[in-house]
């Protein structure tokens, strides 16, 4: 028997956003498009997927249940004040929270979170993965715009050039994604 996912379909898939990372040149970039869905409906055009987080030295963005996604959020800020400048471990420490408490277990969303040295992916099955080429999409446009991304990565861009030029192309195939972007950036130590 196919679960329905947060949309109330039955693919199991969320259809609620394009998240995008990107790193280059010495920044790091997340950008989110605005569309909320509900099934074919669209709900709302300009939500704020794409936040600054821990005192400003952590950017994230989510793709999956809004209440869901703040609630990680909220958590996350928390690991960050408990592991200052230790993105890595607070990420850790928040999947392990995730995978075992009862209440956290069923949250469905994927989150997208970087600081000036590392990019992570965090997903409800316990995932804490950084992306190969420092380029990472997530949610129902997420393919498109890493596709796009990768593409224009070699191109002399600048990361956020690369990714609103990937989020566009994004929102120009799919159908829960919008052209109303949000993006945040900060400045990367790492070495591209």
């Amino acid at each position: 028997m196919m679960t329905s996912g947060p949309t109330g379909d039955a693919s199991g898939s969320w259809h609620a956003t394009t998240i995008l990372t990107i790193r280059k040149n010495g920044r790091v970039v997340i950008a989110g498009d605005g569309q909320v869905s509900l099934g074919p409906t669209i709900i709302k055009g300009n939500a704020r997927k794409v936040r600054v987080l821990g005192k400003g030295g952590v950017i994230g963005g989510f793709a999956g249940a809004t209440a869901d996604a703040f609630t990680l959020f909220e958590r996350l800020e928390g690991k960050l004040e408990q592991y200052p400048g230790q993105l890595t471990r607070a990420c850790v420490e928040l999947a392990k929270d995730w995978r075992t408490d009862r209440f956290l277990r069923r949250l469905e969303a994927m989150m997208l979170v970087a600081d000036a040295e590392t990019t992570l992916v965090l997903t409800g099955t316990g995932d804490v993965l950084e992306p190969e080429r420092q380029v990472m999409g997530i949610g129902s446009g997420g393919n498109y715009a890493l596709a796009a991304a990768r593409a224009l990565l070699d191109q002399p861009l600048e990361a956020e050039d690369i990714a609103r030029k990937a989020m566009a192309i994004a929102a120009e195939i799919c159908v829960y994604t919008n052209d109303n972007l949000v993006l945040e950036s900060l400045p990367s130590t790492r070495p591209e």
